[in-house]
């Protein structure tokens, strides 16, 4: 007879044991996250900048659930509202991650890159589905991201004739960046003593930059003199059809200003921090515009000669530094989020028509607290069921004991899991029903196979190998039969099906089920 102490000692045991302990003490000190039907969410109003037709709006939604599902939110829903309008609704969150998620939705999400002043390469070659990022690396007492994707055939091939002969070239690459505008900085905040950058070469590698053919953003030194300033409207006044959006310092002389706005440019008042690009040296005398989130510049990796001699590369990464004003926690959080925002940015691709969001609003649950309460009745009463089968099957107390307590250790393993890391929203609840069903199908495999062993006197060992090859390829052909969900791009809602499907077979193949096989041996030796 095997005694208590044999079962607990046993390792495959133990395992389920202190993951059981492990989940139960992390749900208590953060809770599990419910989707929108059961604890209600925010809605996010969004008005289109011009009416769209059918399959404008078609895209529009797709393109937004994408964005904001590959930002982390696990439950997105996005409806059209007549010809004008878009519903976007996510699980409740804090007011960081939804100012967070605003700025993924109304991200035009028009990402180029310049090399010598021409387009190398843009968003429409980008392959959606390969776009990736890792986690913050810290480097040199700063946080750095990246988001890797990789391109078309076509957009390969005419990357490699745009970078021919452009050797030790920067490649900048932006995202969103600004059209028919200029840029008006003053002089006095011109270079940069921490990066060791000259007022002139400062200058000079803002143009550099800002230089695109016949979308060259002017940047433009002004000083606080009336004769700087009779320059600046000079300047506007020769070119006026070019420009509209007019980018400026705060902290120059209001009355060209005041000129701007009587002018009907749209002006936008910039401090200093925002105007002042990140530089990296390229040489002893000369640095370059690394990063400029004013005018959307994501970084400005320099072109190695192995892939400006005319050799088609498909492979491409974003990458950059968290600002060293931060203090450590907060280079951490904004590496991580600049990485995801930009990610989920690209992978939705550009917007066909800019959306304006609203003021966020709460939305309540449909189904509620109730609903979960009828949801833990009707689990108790599957339970009764299921043990009356077992019962029936196998008349013996033993057996039903074990089927029930893996089988419901297996559910809180899921819902723990999934409750932390994601969101437990209706699909999730059916990907959990289901596992349920095929575990304690795997667990009435295992019994009979150990039975027949015990019954015959043959070798429980070589039964119980039949019973997991069996348990096996049934939780591998669930999981192939899952993954398209998994990594669907259109059918995002029913994602949480496929997670708690995968994660109910993985679990059980190298948890559950494990356990469950050392309870049985022992008894039926």
């Amino acid at each position: 007879m095997t005694t208590l102490k044999e079962y607990i000692l046993d390792r495959r045991i133990l395992t389920l044991v202190a993951i059981v302990v492990l989940l139960g003490a992390l749900d208590a000190v953060y809770g599990l996250h419910f989707g929108i039907e059961f604890a209600g969410g925010t809605s996010i109003p969004l008005t289109l900048q011009q009416p769209a037709n059918a399959s404008a709006m078609a895209g529009l939604i797709s393109a937004l659930q994408q964005r904001v599902s590959t930002f982390g939110l696990k439950q997105v829903i996005v409806e059209g509202i007549g010809n004008s309008q878009i519903q976007v609704t996510v699980p409740t969150v804090s007011n960081t991650d939804i100012n967070q998620t605003i700025s993924v939705i109304e991200s035009q999400g028009s990402f180029i890159g310049v090399v010598g002043g021409l387009e190398a390469i843009n968003g429409s070659g980008i392959l959606k589905d390969s776009i990736g990022y890792g986690q913050p690396t810290l480097t040199n007492n700063s946080y750095g991201w990246s988001v890797q994707f990789f391109v078309t055939q076509q957009g390969a091939n005419y990357f490699a004739k745009q970078a021919f002969g452009q050797a030790n070239q920067p490649m900048y690459m932006f995202l969103d960046r600004p059209s028919k505008a200029a840029i008006f900085i003053n002089s006095s905040i011109l270079g940069n003593s921490t990066a060791r950058v000259s007022a002139a070469e400062a200058l000079s590698a803002m143009q550099k930059a800002m230089d695109f053919g016949n979308s060259t953003i002017p940047v433009i030194s002004v000083s606080n003199n009336n004769y700087s300033i009779a320059n600046a409207e000079s300047f506007l006044s020769a070119g006026k059809s070019r420009y509209k959006n007019i980018y400026i310092s705060d902290s120059i002389n209001a009355s060209l200003i005041t000129w701007l706005k009587q002018q009907n440019y749209t002006v936008r008042l910039e401090s200093t921090p925002n105007m002042t690009p990140a530089y990296q040296p390229v040489s002893i005398n000369q640095s370059q515009v690394e990063t400029w989130p004013l005018v959307g510049l994501l970084s400005a990796p320099v072109l190695s000669p192995a892939i400006t001699n005319g050799n088609i590369s498909s492979e491409y990464q974003i990458s950059g530094f968290a600002p060293l004003s931060m203090s450590a926690a907060q280079k951490l959080s904004y590496a991580t989020n600049q990485s995801k925002t930009i990610a989920s940015i690209l992978s939705g691709g550009a917007l066909p028509i800019q959306v304006i969001p609203g003021t966020p609003g709460p939305v309540p649950p449909t189904l509620g607290s109730h609903f979960l309460y009828i949801s833990v009745i009707t689990g108790i009463i599957a339970v009764i069921f299921v043990s009356l089968f077992i019962m029936f099957r196998y008349k013996k107390l033993f057996l039903v004991v074990p089927i029930l307590l893996t089988t419901l250790v297996e559910l809180f393993i899921i819902v723990s899991f999934i409750g932390l890391v994601g969101t437990i929203d209706l699909a999730a609840v059916a990907g959990m029903i289901a596992v349920v069903g095929t575990g304690v199908d795997a667990q009435i495999i295992i019994t009979d196979e150990v039975l027949a062993a015990h019954g015959e006197h043959t070798s429980a060992h070589t039964m119980l190998g039949n019973a997991f090859y069996i348990v096996y390829a049934d939780a591998a052909l669930l999981v192939i039969a899952m993954l398209p969900l998994f990594f669907s791009t259109s059918l995002v809602t029913v994602i949480g099906f496929s997670e708690s499907t995968i994660i109910g077979a993985m679990l059980g193949i190298f948890v559950t089920r494990p356990a469950y096989g050392a309870i049985i041996s022992k008894r039926y030796k």
